[in-house]
């Protein structure tokens, strides 16, 4: 316990004295040094405080950073409450599973404390899904910040979701409208390394799956009758990517080799040639993945973003000020 804690302090120092300075667009990973210099350390604190508690957010918090960036661009959206005059894009079904909304508010209420009306609420969604990876085993990554807060968030706009069901042609094509190469796609992919899935997201492979088969053929048929016992209880059941669900890993990449790919959208990264020999690679070389999976993130971090006048700084994370 104490040699963690000495780690985390001596990575903090480093970082904060020597770390090489992160850039991507109007992003820069010391934003904050002169106007709230610890926090990240607040973020990571509280971050590692749940885990503790609870070490099944980790998924629900690097799931939330991208949910937000994949609708309107990084901007601390999905985070906002429906109001009697608008429906907001965490009441969208594709939404309703999200986890780690109290972990920001936490993490908000302290910033707000020690530096009041500086730090964005997209920028702690970031910064919490990079520490999530981190204390669940996964690569250390600078988050560039300066992103501001947007003003708009309506369920309409999860259309730009990619449903659980779409194929590896249909991923391949909505990735690349954000600017994400086939690559990228397969390291985010693999952030399904930590997490879990409702019944209701993949119960259609388990029965009646189309005129000729009954189960998805693409699913290893024990992992199929596995899942089928997990999902009597109903459709709220959550069942893990993999067996190492709050472990950042490469037993994702295992699973799909096995067949045992969850979702539509896991299996489907192993039936084409263009995806499966990248998922062979991970699956063989851990580094490899983590490399990949950092800058991922980093170039998923800037997607869209707001500055400026664009957005704003909540001061409650959950509405507009």
């Amino acid at each position: 316990m104490i040699a963690s804690h000495l780690m985390e302090l001596l990575l903090l120092i480093e970082l904060l004295l020597f770390g090489v300075q992160l850039s991507v667009g109007a992003l820069t990973s010391n934003y904050y040094a002169a106007t709230c210099p610890f926090a990240e350390f607040i973020v990571r604190n509280t971050v590692n405080q749940a885990l503790r508690s609870d070490s099944t957010l980790a998924g629900g918090l690097l799931r939330l950073h991208f949910h937000d960036c994949f609708v309107q661009g990084c901007d601390g959206s999905v985070l906002i409450d429906s109001t009697k005059d608008n429906t907001a894009e965490k009441d969208s079904p594709a939404n309703l599973s999200l986890r780690g909304y109290e972990v920001i508010d936490q993490a908000k209420q302290m910033l707000e404390n020690q530096c009041p009306g500086v730090v964005s609420c997209a920028d702690i969604v970031a910064l919490a899904a990079r520490d999530a990876v981190f204390i669940s085993g996964g690569p250390y990554y600078d988050v560039a910040n300066g992103r501001k807060d947007g003003r708009r968030s309506r369920i309409e706009d999860t259309i730009n979701l990619p449903p659980p069901t779409l194929n590896s042609t249909g991923l391949i094509q909505t990735f690349a409208r954000h600017g994400f190469t086939i690559q990228d796609l397969v390291a985010l992919s693999g952030a399904h390394t930590l997490g879990a899935a409702r019944c209701a997201s993949f119960k259609k492979r388990l029965s009646n799956f189309d005129p000729n088969n009954d189960v998805d053929p693409t699913l290893d048929s024990n992992y199929a009758r596995m899942l089928s016992r997990s999902c009597t209880a109903g459709d709220d059941t959550q069942v893990g990517f993999d067996f190492t669900r709050t472990r950042f890993d490469v037993n994702y990449f295992y699973a799909l080799q096995g067949r045992m790919g969850l979702l539509t959208s896991d299996q489907t990264l192993y039936t084409n040639p263009q995806t499966q020999f990248i998922v062979n690679g991970y699956a063989m070389n851990q580094a490899s993945f983590f490399s990949d999976f950092q800058q991922a993130m980093i170039k998923m971090g800037a997607l869209d973003i707001n500055e400026g006048n664009q957005g704003e700084i909540r001061m409650n994370c959950r509405q507009v000020n």
